[in-house]
């Protein structure tokens, strides 16, 4: 990601015009994802205001498994199986399950994750003309979505756990103190 860049919404190396907009809007959001949780530890990034909470740690995982799902929903035009799925399971549901397995990752393992989905998704999007952006098939209830959409709803579904991630920050710090 060129920082000299970062807020330019422009033309990226190896991507068409559409393509280049998106690929932009999505490394701004990751970006200002990596900066709020860069020097975190581990108990911070497991950290559970109460019982029902989710950790920083969970939210970063859900991130990475909504691009793995939307990947599946828009390269391959199907629903993801349950044997994908599984893998993916605490991350998505978030949850118990994401309480009871997520847990006891550096920061590192949650940035290679995240890095290593988008590099998979930016190799899928250099391989497709921008008129697959606009491919329209039923979504949610049955309405109809493009493919732009639906990478629109995987950065702004980070930005809104990435809201979350900065009040759990202040959260810990309150208690730290």
């Amino acid at each position: 990601m060129n920082l000299d860049t970062l807020y330019l919404i422009d033309q990226k190396d190896g991507l068409g015009q559409e393509f280049s907009k998106l690929v932009s809007m999505m490394n701004f959001t990751r970006f200002t994802t990596m900066e709020a949780v860069k020097d975190l530890t581990v108990e911070e990034l497991d950290f559970l205001f109460d019982e029902d909470a989710n950790s920083i740690g969970m939210l970063l995982a859900h991130m990475a498994a909504v691009e793995k799902v939307y990947q599946v929903l828009t390269f391959e035009n199907r629903e993801p199986t349950d044997e994908e799925l599984l893998p993916l399971l605490p991350g998505l549901d978030l949850g118990n399950l994401g309480r009871e397995q997520i847990k006891g990752n550096t920061i590192d393992y949650y940035l290679e994750q995240l890095a290593a989905v988008r590099n998979t998704t930016i190799a899928m999007f250099k391989m497709l003309p921008d008129e697959w952006l606009f491919e329209q098939t039923p979504f949610w209830r049955d309405r109809p979505a493009n493919n732009f959409f639906k990478w629109f709803h995987v950065f702004e579904d980070e930005l809104s756990h990435r809201g979350q991630i900065r009040l759990i920050k202040k959260m810990l710090r309150k208690l730290k103190r």
